[in-house]
């Protein structure tokens, strides 16, 4: 059985995008991009960089654009699956990928209102650092698969699942990382940092499962 033959236009421009994104980021810092590839197997990146973050960083803004992007483009083919979505409209798809972004950031603000009421900024800092430094790490891993999903494989549960479960995996593994080397300085806050992880990384996405199954 054939796949059913869909408009790819709009997605190719979408990936085309996101290539080209990435292509800057690895022009404007080769060396931080070469370290920032090897993230799950070499933590280098994450030494070296975390003393140079800053609030507003030219490269992890540019992967940051290109996450939202390729969440955008996951995201209309996995509710086109449910929902017979129209997938291939350009003023969705750019309202989609602004309100990922937005969502994100709006979350980030929040993390470092929290961690400056409960004082815990010197964790939070690092903590936002590498899970920011994972999700653009997924933003990354998204191409390809986006890539396999539009042109090749005929999106299903199936493959759907198997690849939001690798995405989630990675993204856990990260926060699960994070713990284990600062287990010290968590102890002596663990109980501000399980509110924290409680109320801003478990609480968002229990809402958003529990709006998904409503539908």
């Amino acid at each position: 059985m054939l796949r059913e033959v869909l408009s790819t236009e709009l997605y190719t421009i979408l990936l085309v995008i996101c290539l080209t994104l990435v292509a800057i980021t690895k022009l404007l810092a080769p060396k931080r991009f070469q370290y920032f590839l090897m993230l799950l197997i070499n933590f280098r990146y994450l030494k070296v960089y975390v003393r140079e973050h800053k609030f507003f960083d030219f490269f992890e803004s540019l992967l940051f654009t290109n996450l939202s992007i390729g969440l955008a483009i996951f995201s209309l083919l996995c509710l086109n699956l449910s929902n017979n979505y129209p997938i291939d409209n350009p003023l969705i798809s750019s309202k989609l990928a602004l309100g990922i972004g937005i969502l994100i950031l709006t979350k980030i603000m929040l993390e470092r209102i929290v961690s400056s009421v409960l004082n815990i900024d010197s964790i939070i800092d690092n903590y936002i650092f590498q899970k920011t430094s994972y999700k653009n790490f997924i933003g990354i891993l998204l191409i390809p698969i986006n890539a396999i999903l539009i042109y090749s494989w005929l999106p299903n549960q199936l493959n759907l699942a198997i690849f939001l479960a690798l995405l989630i995996i990675i993204n856990v593994a990260g926060i699960l990382l994070f713990i284990k080397n600062n287990l010290k300085t968590i102890k002596k806050n663990w109980f501000y940092f399980i509110l924290y992880l409680c109320t801003l990384e478990i609480s968002p996405y229990l809402v958003l499962y529990k709006l998904y199954t409503l539908q």
